[in-house]
């Protein structure tokens, strides 16, 4: 009996080419040259691939069998390949210096750099890994003292809240790096400072110390982001009152945060956007998303009149952050810089 052709099945593709054609996806992101790796390469250590790829898809909820592409280039095109490129990092820090590797996370709001971080926490770990993570965003002044800023800056729009350079409290960043940095011993344990948002109705306070979680030692790495870490002020402060006359103060305040804090920075990775606009529609998509969810959130006008207050710093600094890199990354000093779309895909790699 001859089966009829619409009958016939197509041959299995097998588990081989499965792999090849896995590593020859891998091999073809933006990243693969900044790490030096080709298809050969990668498929040399394509179950390296695979078994990382399973922890950030029980994180992100994947289905790992069944990735859509764009599943498929956020985890192999984006997220594995900056742990890499991380755990690098690491590697070459521990071979020569004594404590953690500090890596300085610069990315806009809205960037999705919160997942990014929470991937590294979570593949560091899962390489027996003891990281450590801060944003500045838990290194505001308390309410007390940002309305003492406020009242002393009346006719300054970009200090009346939180966000902008001035807003921080330096000296508490200072000291939590250099406690976390100082967690090499076993049993060794430091407090990390938190910011809540839903404090003072909604304008948020520092946490009480008491609510503050303790990181225990030894710390291997030490993951900072911030949407404005590693800015670097204009030497002419009238030039920063040009982009917006808020910014005179902005730009003076902002000149203490590279001794302060980026020079702690062993590394830094950069994630560049082409449009500043995008931050606006970024936290518009969430916001709806977390009303859709029953939760409470900004309203459309809140949510600009929110991000107007960064848009200055936006358009004075960011140029520089791109063009020269952040205010602490001199020759030599391990920089990525990630070009990402609007759909937050990453789009090239310098």
């Amino acid at each position: 009996c001859i089966a009829e052709a619409d009958d016939e099945q197509e041959p299995e593709t097998s588990d081989a080419d499965q792999t090849d054609d896995l590593a020859s996806f891998i091999a073809s992101g933006p990243m693969m040259s900044k790490l030096g790796l080709s298809t050969n390469g990668v498929a040399a250590e394509i179950a390296m691939w695979q078994e990382h790829a399973a922890v950030l898809c029980k994180q992100l909820k994947i289905d790992p069998n069944n990735m859509s592409i764009a599943e498929r280039r956020r985890v192999y095109h984006y997220y594995l390949p900056v742990f890499y490129w991380c755990k690098a990092q690491y590697d070459t820090h521990k071979a020569t210096s004594q404590g953690p590797v500090v890596v300085g996370i610069s990315a806009p709001q809205g960037c999705g750099k919160t997942t990014i971080v929470e991937s590294l926490e979570n593949l560091f770990k899962h390489c027996n890994l003891t990281p450590a993570s801060i944003s500045i965003d838990d290194f505001y002044l308390t309410a007390a003292d940002q309305s003492k800023l406020a009242k002393a800056n009346p006719t300054n729009p970009l200090l009346q809240y939180r966000g902008n350079a001035g807003s921080h409290d330096l000296d508490l960043g200072a000291t939590t790096l250099k406690t976390l940095r100082s967690l090499q011993s076993k049993g060794s344990k430091g407090p990390v400072p938190r910011y809540d948002k839903s404090m003072n109705k909604g304008y948020g306070d520092r946490a009480p110390e008491s609510s503050w979680p303790q990181v225990e030692g030894p710390v291997d790495v030490i993951l900072f982001e911030g949407w404005m870490l590693g800015f670097s002020a204009l030497d002419d402060d009238n030039k920063a009152a040009a982009v917006h006359p808020g910014l005179l103060e902005v730009n003076k305040a902002l000149k203490q945060y590279a001794d302060s804090w980026d020079q702690m920075c062993d590394a830094w990775l950069v994630v560049k956007i082409g449009d500043p606009n995008w931050v606006q529609e970024w936290r518009l998509q969430a916001e709806v998303a977390m009303r859709s969810k029953g939760l409470s959130g900004m309203t459309d006008q809140q949510v600009r009149d929110f991000v107007n207050r960064f848009m200055p710093a936006y358009e004075a600094y960011l140029p520089a952050l791109y063009a020269s890199g952040p205010s602490t990354a001199g020759p030599g000093t391990p920089l990525l810089t990630l070009e990402v779309d609007a759909q937050r895909n990453v789009k090239s790699c310098v």
